[in-house]
């Protein structure tokens, strides 16, 4: 008998995980925060009163992605295909939360494990070497449980951004790797652009990255860009109390706007909607989004994401956080699924619901321009 696990049966959890795991085993803590979280599910096999086995599921807010987060079945019954119904169970949860897609790692040394997964459809898209206590590799899985939607999506590597306040820098050189193979992504070049890119520096005070000079540091780098921006305020200045802060903020947003008028950059005043993004995606643009993080973090601050392919329910996108304090890893940030509707309710910030894109395109046609110190 399938059925949710509650705080009572905690102890039995802990025996099981102890019995099947000799290394990153889930704690006494671990299994009570995530039993009594809203965005996680924990669901228990049963025979004749015996917990056999359990499966735990994450959900990411505002996204429609889940991820396995562990799955183990009492030794006692390994050949009575717990496994699988847990599993099927796992999937059919997932659904019922409206997600697309599930997600998972595997240690490389866990045949059984393996064969569980791939013979339910998952299929291998990475593997993670030096990944569990003991440094042995993870093998990262995925399996779409609406397999009649078409996806397509665009091979946009992966950089996870180092500090809290460099989302944009890091969504901007996946976009740039993306378009140029040969371009080096490491932490010098994200601290690069962001001190190019940054809106203020001072001791305190807001210290993300605008439409207008992220779009220079692009431009510099031989990139071709549209700017879309939905007014002409001064963009991220909402968390910013101090007047004489909200001034340096003005001027140096005036200053890039100044020199980007000098430049063959497209900069336009207006919305960018879902199928205005797909056909520049389409047409070879790769589009940074500003977003307000309320909806998937439930904190708001600015952050921008890179768009990595659509379809007719959900856009996929990059993000460069990883929320590792809640149990995330870099499998959740990758192609996230967001529903078309909650993509354009995320795509604003602040008081004033700004909005921005830039669009990067591939260029031939110029060299490299030196970057302002």
């Amino acid at each position: 008998m399938l059925r949710y696990a509650t705080l009572d049966d905690l102890p039995t959890l802990l025996a099981i995980e102890n019995r099947c795991f000799d290394t990153d085993r889930l704690s006494r803590r671990s299994f009570r925060h995530l039993l009594t979280r809203g965005n996680a599910v924990t669901l228990i096999e049963e025979d004749a009163g015996r917990i056999c086995g359990y499966v735990l599921l994450l959900f990411s807010r505002g996204t429609s992605m889940a991820r396995l987060y562990s799955i183990a079945v009492h030794p006692d019954f390994v050949r009575h295909r717990i496994g699988d119904r847990l599993l099927e169970a796992a999937e059919a949860a997932a659904l019922e939360h409206d997600c697309v897609s599930m997600r998972l790692e595997v240690r490389r040394d866990n045949p059984p494990s393996l064969g569980l997964f791939r013979r339910h459809g998952y299929r291998q898209f990475k593997e993670v070497l030096d990944y569990y206590e003991d440094h042995m590799a993870a093998l990262r899985f995925e399996k779409r449980l609406i397999p009649q939607i078409r996806l397509a999506l665009i091979k946009v590597p992966y950089y996870q951004q180092t500090l809290e306040f460099t989302c944009g820098p890091a969504a901007l050189m996946m976009a740039m790797k993306a378009l140029d193979p040969l371009l080096e992504l490491n932490r010098k070049l994200e601290l690069r652009l962001w001190r190019e890119a940054t809106t203020i520096f001072m001791t305190a005070g807001h210290g993300g990255c605008g439409p207008y000079g992220l779009a220079l540091s692009a431009y510099r780098r031989g990139f071709d860009l549209e700017i879309h921006v939905n007014e002409e305020g001064v963009f991220l200045v909402d968390s910013v109390r101090n007047p004489e802060k909200k001034e340096v903020m003005r001027l140096v947003q005036e200053d890039w706007i100044e020199e980007l008028q000098q430049l063959p950059v497209a900069l336009h005043c207006g919305n960018l909607g879902v199928d205005e993004l797909r056909q520049k995606f389409e047409a070879g643009g790769i589009p940074l989004v500003l977003i307000s993080s309320y909806r998937i973090y439930g904190e708001r601050f600015p952050h921008w994401v890179v768009v990595t392919g659509f379809d007719d329910h959900y856009i996929y996108v990059h993000d460069p956080l990883v929320d590792a304090e809640n149990g995330e890893t870099v499998t959740d940030s990758v192609n996230m699924p967001i529903p078309h509707r909650e993509f354009q309710r995320m795509a604003r910030y602040g008081k004033a619901a700004q909005k921005a894109v830039l669009i990067l395109y591939r260029s031939h046609c110029r060299s490299e321009l030196p970057a302002r110190s």
